[in-house]
């Protein structure tokens, strides 16, 4: 909850003019504007990678290099798409596909500019592939320094910015060797929690910026290295969620924003079908039509089918959406019913021989602990009969900051057979990495709960074992011990 003594106050010294825009924590400009920064990869298709970063000049033509050996970049891919931006941005968003790439091999690249360096990425799992791998899942995670939670420091490899001690972006980074992939589902940086500094508060626009550069510098060594997939939650719509303020936000702050230019051209379409099934193929192609990225889509890896939802807009009573709960008007981005004709359509067109683990990731959850309030009754009844129908297998959330691993339950009841070839989709919360907002208390604890964790950051790993077993393990990011481990059994 925010106080409104505490906010009534920040919108009167925002009305003032700047007098402390030193203290405001922006990186240095480059003395050459065109040197990448908040570099980002993602699964863009069967053999592609979106190559995403940010500049402080406008690109008229990006480019990248890149090959299977660091000394030899001999292929290049170029920008389609002009460099974007928007008005109270210093910065300007660029992308690059790269395709026809061999399928878990791993590729060397270079941005093309005279200050850039040579990094390197593992190419997307074909799927069907049935080799093991492993996934780990951020939500809820908030710039770190000044602006954030911690100023203790750190080094490690790959190299991350000092402010980095005992937090989930350095447990990734000391890890970096063990995961092929991060899903991200909603809440990065939480530039719009400026105000919580009050060396911020004459600052808004300037520090709300600030904070994004932040934030997406210090999560470059990982989205830079890994394929990084994004979807919205509350913080990304921003704004309004402050009382009073709504008249201030610069036009960053509003209606996602942001989040669309570092993330809209760089997420993919729902792929076409890996099947040989006709009616697979057919309805993959629709669900294709009505993918909606970075805000609805979704992909395959190796063993698994991921679809990305949006819990913030576009259903019927979507609490970011015109008039939703939060007060915050985003959207709508798609036409009536859009997103859930999607999901039905995409869900309906899996082949479980090819990818036989079906998992969905959206912001908000409909099973938690804690009190009511942390419920979203309105995405449980949006979505989770959609989940049941077409068994996926696990749904997984945030929005509430700690760690949390549900029985298989559908409809508030518990699968009778529990982990052991359940029904009903088995949930997990995943919103424990930490921001300035800090964790969330445990609260009620209801029956069908099996795991949750409040006492220190952590996160989620997934290890597809194999097509019938699925391991979910939660981690200690200060440590790395493993909190709580499980595994699922699904026969498909």
């Amino acid at each position: 909850m925010k106080s409104t003594s505490t906010i009534g106050a920040a919108a009167v010294l925002l009305a003032a003019p700047s007098v402390y825009a030193g203290l405001i924590n922006y990186p240095p400009i480059p003395e050459d504007l065109t040197t990448p920064y908040q570099q980002r990869l993602a699964v863009y298709g069967p053999g592609a990678v979106s190559v995403g970063w940010n500049t402080y000049a406008y690109q008229a033509s990006a480019c990248v290099k890149y090959g299977t050996s660091s000394s030899n970049l001999n292929s290049q891919a170029c920008s389609t798409i002009n460099s974007t931006t928007y008005a109270s941005s210093r910065t300007y968003s660029n992308v690059v596909i790269l395709s026809d790439l061999t399928p878990a091999t791993t590729y060397y690249y270079k941005i093309v500019s005279t200050n850039s360096t040579v990094d390197h990425f593992l190419s997307p799992r074909q799927p069907g592939d049935k080799t093991p791998f492993n996934l780990d899942v951020v939500i809820d995670l908030g710039v770190y320094g000044a602006d954030g939670y911690t100023t203790s420091k750190r080094d490690e490899i790959p190299t991350i910015q000092p402010e980095l001690n005992h937090t989930t972006i350095g447990r990734l980074a000391d890890t970096v060797d063990d995961y092929e992939i991060v899903l991200h589902p909603g809440d990065f940086a939480y530039a719009d929690d400026w105000y919580e500094k009050p060396h911020n508060l004459l600052d808004g626009k300037d520090a709300y910026q600030a904070i994004l550069e932040q934030f997406y510098d210090q999560l470059a060594p990982i989205a830079g290295r890994k394929l990084y997939m994004a979807s919205p939650g509350n913080h990304e719509a921003d704004c309004t969620e402050i009382p009073y303020t709504s008249g201030l936000c610069p036009e960053g702050q509003k209606n996602f924003t942001d989040f669309l230019h570092r993330f809209g051209q760089t997420m993919p379409t729902a792929f076409k079908s890996s099947s040989t099934n006709t009616t697979a193929q057919s309805l993959a192609s629709k669900a294709k039509s009505l993918s909606n990225p970075p805000f609805w889509y979704s992909f395959e890896y190796g063993m698994a089918h991921i679809v990305m939802i949006d819990t913030e807009t576009d259903f019927p009573n979507a609490p970011d959406g015109q008039g939703g709960s939060a007060g915050l008007d985003g959207g709508p981005f798609g036409t009536t019913s859009q997103q859930l004709n999607f999901l039905a359509a995409d869900l309906a067109s899996v082949d479980r021989s090819v990818t036989p683990w079906v998992l969905v990731a959206g912001h908000r959850p409909w099973y938690t602990t804690g009190d009511s309030s942390s419920a979203c009754t309105s995405c449980q009844a949006a979505f989770e009969d959609l989940f049941y129908e077409y068994g996926v297998d696990v749904g997984i959330f945030g929005h509430v900051h700690n760690s949390q691993r549900f029985l298989p339950v559908y409809n508030g009841t518990a699968d009778p057979k529990g982990m052991n070839d359940p029904t009903a989709p088995m949930y997990i919360i995943a919103g424990g990495t930490g921001n300035i907002e800090g964790l969330s208390a445990v609260g009620t604890v209801p029956s069908y709960n099996a795991f949750v964790y409040a006492d220190d950051y952590s996160y989620s790993s997934l290890k597809f074992l194999n097509e019938t077993s699925l391991q979910i393990d939660f981690i200690q990011s200060s440590t790395g011990n493993v909190l709580d481990s499980s595994v699922l059994y699904k026969s498909h």
